[in-house]
């Protein structure tokens, strides 16, 4: 076959795009070249539905291999007694857990998506909200944190069978005490939802939530680097409480709904390729470099909000237990759409983000939402978050005025070029990018 020069002329300038960029979307990483590499294998041609040792198809021993390696190495990650490594997303493995728990029409009871949740904690637009019953909590308007007081109030009211927490744009950690004691109390299933500050927390650097939650979802390509994917898991596993029974009249493990509900619930074969990636990316976080890392990137964040502040602007919460950080442009006059569109003639990437209590559309936001997952990987540390911080106040005050938005550009491109991206891994590989 020949080469296909157009796909990967376009991917050289993404390449280009991550290497002399500053990388500031909180959801985004840059994974190890290894990770990459098991992504880009042989085992992207197998065919493997249902699980290690009970596949529907042959020629699934080394397949298997890979995806026990990856289960063995989360459950060790997090301490977990039992995980799932098949979602293809973290949305995948939402989708999952609900098929598992809840019947169409049930009550759950998510954090609102205008205040910092996601939209697959039950968003009008998404499956979440249309096949339940959402209801929500949000943050106090004084504070923007949550009152946990309020939210189990709300949750003896509503009486949910399912009360999710977790967020893609808060920066604080969360009452899992709370929501467990409340749940028992109303019978429901607690589903923390850690896609963000899943590193952090397999680190022990924020409150643990397989120690409280019954279920525990994330995606594996955030703070814990890795391919783009989802992962389910428990602290325990425990017999389903709806009286599910095997074709021998046993109770049904809760652990037996949620394969279920991955295969063939929602999904088909699983990706063999991603799954064997996930593994390499595990076995990464258990490493003592890792944790260097991640606690670094805790020290970056912290030191940006700081940055921030200092510069006059609204830091949602006053600051962050996190990695990333949502703030309010409206004391700045500013909408997120300009930021995001004129950050990025920069080089600097972030996203557009709604804020609590926001007086415009979702394609305007008043917010802009960062993290330091990224910079951190490219080796950056809490002294450079002042000129981050430098940059991006420079071309928000000058939005209109391209000549000094180019000069911030130039300056990030060369700031950029000194912290090499992959270690050469991409550039000497002809196979993965041309020259």
């Amino acid at each position: 076959m020949k080469r296909d020069q157009e796909v990967f002329d376009i991917i050289h300038k993404e390449y280009k795009r991550q290497k002399f960029g500053i990388e500031l979307i909180a959801s985004e990483n840059f994974t190890s070249p290894q990770v990459m590499e098991a992504m880009g294998s042989v085992m992207t041609n197998k065919y493997a539905e249902g699980l290690p040792g009970k596949r529907y198809y042959g020629g699934c021993e080394f397949v298997d291999q890979t995806e026990v390696l990856a289960i063995e190495r989360l459950k060790k990650l997090f301490g977990a007694a039992w995980a799932n490594v098949q979602p293809h997303s973290g949305a995948q493995a939402n989708a999952a857990v609900m098929l598992a728990t809840l019947k169409a029409g049930d009550k759950i009871l998510g954090f609102d998506l205008s205040h910092g949740g996601h939209l697959t904690h039950g968003s009008s637009v998404n499956f979440s909200g249309k096949l339940y019953e959402p209801h929500f909590y949000g943050v106090e308007e004084d504070t923007g944190v949550i009152d946990w007081d309020k939210v189990v109030d709300q949750a003896r009211k509503v009486k949910p069978k399912l009360i999710i927490c977790g967020a893609s744009a808060y920066s604080r950690d969360w009452n899992y005490e709370a929501l467990r004691k409340v749940a028992d109390e109303i019978g429901a299933l607690v589903l923390a939802d850690i896609s963000h500050p899943a590193g952090l927390v397999a680190k022990g650097l924020l409150k643990d939530p397989l120690k409280y939650c019954h279920i525990v979802t994330t995606t594996t390509h955030k703070t814990l680097r890795g391919p783009r994917g989802g992962v389910i898991m428990m602290g325990e596993d425990f017999e389903n409480p709806y009286g599910l029974k095997t074709p021998k009249g046993n109770l049904r493990s809760m652990s037996s709904l949620l394969d279920s509900g991955v295969f063939p619930g929602t999904q088909g074969g699983p990706l063999e390729h991603v799954i064997a990636a996930k593994a390499v990316a595990f076995n990464e976080a258990l490493s003592d470099e890792y944790f260097m890392y991640i606690k670094q990137v805790k020290k970056n964040a912290e030191a940006m909000a700081a940055a921030f502040n200092t510069k006059g602007y609204n830091i949602i919460s006053g600051g962050t237990d996190n990695h990333l950080m949502l703030i309010d442009l409206r004391s700045k006059n500013l909408t997120g759409k300009i930021a995001e569109n004129t950050l990025i003639k920069a080089d600097i990437t972030i996203n557009k983000n709604m804020v609590p209590f926001d007086d415009k559309s979702p394609f305007v936001t008043s917010g802009m939402r960062v993290g330091t997952a990224a910079i951190t990987t490219r080796g950056l540390v809490e002294t450079d978050m002042a000129r981050i911080v430098d940059y991006i106040d420079e071309v928000l005050s000058n939005y209109e005025d391209e000549h000094h938005i180019n000069n911030v550009r130039t300056a990030v491109n060369e700031w950029m070029d000194s912290y090499p991206l992959f270690h050469g891994y991409v550039e000497e590989s002809a196979t993965v990018l041309p020259q």
